[in-house]
C-alpha cells in the first residue's frame, strides 16, 4: 500500500514486551505526535514497537521476556510482528507493513542508534550506506553475464572469419572443377561423334552384328540415361540453392521480430480480465452513488415532499416540516428521522459528489490502461501470427531441403550405378571384339574412360558445392551475430557506467536536500554540509583496484563571516550529532520515503534547540502522514498546541 493511500484515520498500536514496555495500547492521530517525557519513560521503546510493526529488526525484546508482540492497524488493515528469544537470539515472524525495511531503517526511523546518524558521527565511509538500497551486486552480475555473452559472440565471429578465408579457395576449386567438367563434356561429345561415324562405317550382315549392336544400343541408352541424371542433379541443386536463399531471408525476418516472453500473452489476458472486472465494479459503485446523490438532491429540492410528510407524522413533532425548516433551517432526516441542519446534509452531498468525481477519474484511468493492454496484446498476437507463418514456411523449406537432398543423393547413387554399368557393358563389348570392330571398341573404351573421369569430377564438384553452401549458410548468421554483439556491447557499457551515474545522482540529491535541511536549522557557524565522490586505490586480495569513496565535507563560518572547511573529527559532539541528523533527514527526502512509509520517527534531538526542533517538525510534517517524535517537556513546549501529545505509555 502506498503511503498516499492512508486515510485520515488514527493508527492503532498494541505492544507487549518490547524494549521496556510491558503492555500498551495507543492511537496516533494524523500529523505530528509528540511523545513527551523524561528519559526512561519508554518513549524509545514505543518507537521501536512501531518500527517492528513496519518490518524493522532493530528492535529489542524486554529483558525478562522470551516473546514480544506488536499489532499495528492502519486504514482498517492490521499488521503483526512477534519477537521470540531462543538461545540468546531474537527472531521475528509475522506480516509487517513493509516487505523490506532497509531504507526505512536508514532514513525514516531516526532513533539515537540510527545507522545513518551514527555513521556520520563516526566518520565512516558513507558510500556503502548510501548505495545499500541499490542492488549493485545484481548490476555486477549482469556485467559478468554480458561479458561472457560478448566473448561467446566474439568466438563465433572469429570462426566465421576463418570460414570467410576458406570460401575463396573453395570458390576457386569449384570454378576449376566446372572448367574441367566442361572440357570433359566437350571431349565426350567429340568422342561420341567419332563413335557414331565409326559405327556407320561398319559394314557387316545383320546376323553378324546383331548381338554387338544390342550391346552397343544398351551402352548408348545407358549413356543417355546418365546425361539425364546429370541434368536432374543440376536442376535439383539449383532448387536447393533457391530454397536456401529463401530460408535465409525468412530467418532474417524472424530475427527482426521482437521476442515475446513466455506467458506474457496469458498475463495480459488476465490483466485485461481484471481491469474489466474492476471497471464493472467501479461503474456499478458509480451508478449506486449517483442514485444516492440524486435521491438526496431530490429530497432537498422538495421533490419528495410526500415522504417528508410521512416522516413528519411518524416523529410526532409539533408543527409541519416546512415550519421547522423556516424556523430553524433544519430538516427532518429521511434516514433516521432526527432534525439535521441542512448545511450538514449539503456538506455530506459535497463529499459524495467529490467521491463520485474520484471514482469517475478511476474509471477513466482504468479504461486508458485497458486500451493500452488490449493494444499490447494485439501487437503480441500480430507478432505471434507472423512468427507462426515464418515457422510453418521454414518447416516446409526444411522438409523440401531434406527431400531434395535425398533425391540428389539418389541421383548421385544412380549416376555411380550407370557409370559402373557402362564399364560392364564395355567389358561385354570387348568379349565380342572382332578385327573389324577394334577401332569402334577402342572409341567406346575411350568414351567410357571420359564418362568415368566426368563422373569423378562431378562428384568432387558436388562435394565442393555442398561445402560452399554450408559455409554460406553459416556466414548468413554474421550480420545477426554482429548486431547481437553491438547490442551486448552497448548494454555492457551502459551497465559499467550505471553504478557511476547512480553514485553521482545520489550525491547530487543528498547535497541538495542537506542544503535544504541545513537552511531550515539555520546554524550560523555551519554554512554547508556536502558530499564528494572520490576514487581511492585499495587492495582486494592480491590485486589493487580503484573504488569510490563518499567524503563528507563541512564548511564553517567564523563570526567575521570567513568560511573555511573542517572535518567531522574536529566538530563537537553536538555538532556531529546535528550533522548526522542532517544527513539522515536528507536521505528521507532523497528516497521520497513519504511515498511508501506513512510514518516518520524522530528521537534523541537534544543536540538541537527547541525552536529549531519545532521548525524542523513543521517542515517534515508536510511529508509524513504520521510524524512521531520523542521530546523532552521543554522541547515539546515549543510545538503548537494542536499537535497530539502522549505522556503516558
Amino acid at each position: 500500500m502506498s503511503a498516499k493511500q492512508i486515510t485520515s484515520k488514527d493508527i492503532q498500536i498494541r505492544a507487549e514486551n518490547i524494549g521496556g514496555i510491558d503492555r500498551t495500547d495507543l492511537a496516533f492521530s494524523p500529523g505530528v505526535t509528540a511523545l513527551t517525557g523524561r528519559n526512561a519513560t519508554n518513549r524509545t521503546s514505543l518507537l521501536q514497537a512501531v518500527m517492528a510493526a513496519f518490518g524493522s529488526d532493530a528492535v529489542s525484546l524486554k529483558g525478562d521476556a522470551d516473546e514480544g508482540h506488536v499489532e499495528l492497524t492502519i486504514n482498517d488493515t492490521t499488521y503483526t510482528r512477534t519477537l521470540t528469544r531462543q538461545n540468546e537470539t531474537v527472531t521475528a515472524t509475522g506480516e509487517p507493513y513493509l516487505e523490506d525495511a532497509t531504507v526505512a531503517d536508514l532514513f525514516a526511523f531516526l532513533l539515537e542508534n540510527n545507522e545513518a546518524r551514527r555513521a556520520v558521527a563516526r566518520s565512516d565511509d558513507l558510500r556503502e550506506l548510501i548505495m545499500r538500497p541499490i542492488d549493485t551486486d545484481a548490476i555486477q552480475a549482469e556485467i559478468e553475464q554480458l561479458d561472457t555473452e560478448r566473448q561467446e559472440l566474439d568466438e563465433q565471429l572469429d570462426e566465421l572469419d576463418e570460414l570467410k578465408r576458406d570460401l575463396p579457395d573453395l570458390e576457386a576449386e569449384r570454378q576449376r572443377l566446372d572448367t574441367q567438367i566442361e572440357g570433359k563434356h566437350e571431349e565426350l561429345e567429340a568422342k561420341e561423334a567419332e563413335i557414331e561415324a565409326a559405327d556407320r562405317s561398319v559394314d557387316e550382315t545383320r546376323a553378324e552384328k546383331a548381338d554387338l549392336e544390342e550391346t552397343l544400343d544398351e551402352l548408348r541408352e545407358t549413356r543417355e540415361r546418365l546425361d539425364d541424371v546429370r541434368y536432374d542433379i543440376d536442376t535439383h541443386q539449383e532448387s536447393l540453392a533457391a530454397l536456401r536463399e529463401e530460408r535465409a531471408d525468412l530467418v532474417a525476418e524472424q530475427d527482426e521480430l521482437p521476442d515475446a516472453p513466455a506467458g506474457e500473452r496469458a498475463e495480459l489476458d488476465q490483466q485485461i480480465d481484471q481491469l474489466r472486472s474492476r471497471e464493472e465494479d467501479l461503474e456499478a459503485e458509480l451508478s449506486e452513488l449517483q442514485s444516492i446523490i440524486q435521491f438526496n438532491e431530490d429530497m432537498l429540492d422538495g421533490d419528495e415532499s410526500g415522504r417528508l410528510d410521512v416522516l413528519a407524522d411518524a416523529t410526532e413533532t409539533d408543527g409541519s416540516v416546512t415550519d421547522q425548516l423556516l424556523a430553524d433551517e433544519t430538516v427532518t432526516c429521511w434516514t433516521c428521522g432526527t432534525d439535521v441542519d441542512t448545511n450538514q446534509i449539503d456538506a455530506t452531498l459535497d463529499r459524495l459528489r467529490s467521491l463520485r468525481t474520484e471514482i469517475l477519474s478511476d474509471v477513466n484511468d482504468l479504461r486508458d490502461e485497458l486500451e493500452d493492454c488490449i493494444a499490447e496484446r494485439d501487437e503480441l498476437e500480430n507478432h505471434h501470427h507472423q512468427r507462426e507463418r515464418i515457422e510453418r514456411r521454414l518447416a516446409q523449406i526444411d522438409d523440401e531441403l531434406d527431400e531434395r537432398k535425398a533425391i540428389i543423393e539418389e541421383l548421385q547413387d544412380e549416376r555411380e550405378t550407370l557409370t559402373d554399368a557402362i564399364e560392364s557393358l564395355e567389358t561385354d563389348v570387348e568379349q565380342q571384339e572382332r578385327e573389324d570392330y577394334t577401332e569402334l571398341l577402342d572409341l567406346h573404351k575411350e568414351a567410357n574412360q571420359l564418362e568415368f573421369e566426368l563422373g569423378r569430377l562431378e562428384s568432387d564438384r558436388d562435394d565442393v558445392a555442398e561445402e560452399i553452401a554450408r559455409l554460406e549458410e553459416r556466414l548468413e548468421q554474421e550480420a545477426h551475430l554482429e548486431d547481437q554483439r553491438a547490442t551486448v556491447q552497448a548494454e555492457l557499457e551502459e551497465r559499467r557506467t550505471r553504478i557511476e551515474r547512480i553514485e553521482a545522482e545520489a550525491i547530487e540529491n543528498f547535497n541538495d536536500h542537506m542544503e535544504t535541511v541545513l537552511d531550515i536549522l539555520d546554524y550560523e557557524n555551519i554554512a554547508r554540509i556536502w558530499l564528494e565522490r572520490t576514487e581511492q586505490t585499495v587492495r582486494e586480495g592480491r590485486r589493487t583496484v580503484e573504488t569510490s569513496v563518499f567524503e563528507l565535507h563541512v564548511v564553517r563560518t567564523t563570526r567575521s563571516g570567513t568560511a573555511y572547511e573542517d572535518t567531522i573529527e574536529h566538530l563537537s559532539e553536538s555538532e556531529r550529532e546535528v550533522t548526522g541528523l542532517v544527513f539522515a533527514l536528507a536521505g528521507y527526502l532523497v528516497h521520497e520515503l513519504h511515498e511508501t512509509v506513512p510514518v516518520m520517527l524522530l528521537d534523541s534531538l537534544e543536540a538541537v534547540d527547541a525552536d529549531r526542533i519545532a521548525t524542523l517538525i513543521e517542515h517534515f510534517q508536510a511529508y509524513a502522514d504520521y510524524l512521531i517524535v520523542a521530546l523532552l517537556p521543554e522541547d515539546a513546549a515549543a510545538l503548537p498546541e494542536d499537535h497530539q501529545r502522549i505522556t503516558d505509555i
